[in-house]
C-alpha cells in the first residue's frame, strides 16, 4: 500500500483520502508520490513481454495468438 507524506499508510476509507488530497492540494502536507522500488518494477515489466516473444519459437507464439483470436471471439 502507498505511504503518506509522513510515511503513514494512506486513508483507506473515501472521506479520509479526500481530507490528504485537500492537504496535498493547499501544500500543508507534500506527497511522496509512488514508491522508489515502483519505477524499477515498471521498467522490468516493459522489457518482459519482449523477452518472452524473443525467447519462444514461431510457432508457439502462433499457437498463443490462435488461442487469445479464438477467446476472442467466442462471444
Amino acid at each position: 500500500m502507498p505511504k503518506g507524506p509522513r510515511g503513514e499508510k494512506r486513508p483507506a476509507d473515501v472521506i479520509g483520502a479526500a481530507i490528504l488530497v485537500g492537504r496535498i492540494a493547499t501544500g500543508e502536507v507534500e506527497d511522496t508520490g509512488r514508491a522508489p522500488g515502483t519505477a524499477a518494477n515498471r521498467k522490468g515489466g516493459l522489457k518482459g513481454g519482449k523477452a518472452r516473444a524473443e525467447s519462444m519459437t514461431a510457432e508457439r507464439r502462433a499457437e498463443i495468438a490462435k488461442k487469445a483470436a479464438a477467446k476472442r471471439w467466442s462471444k
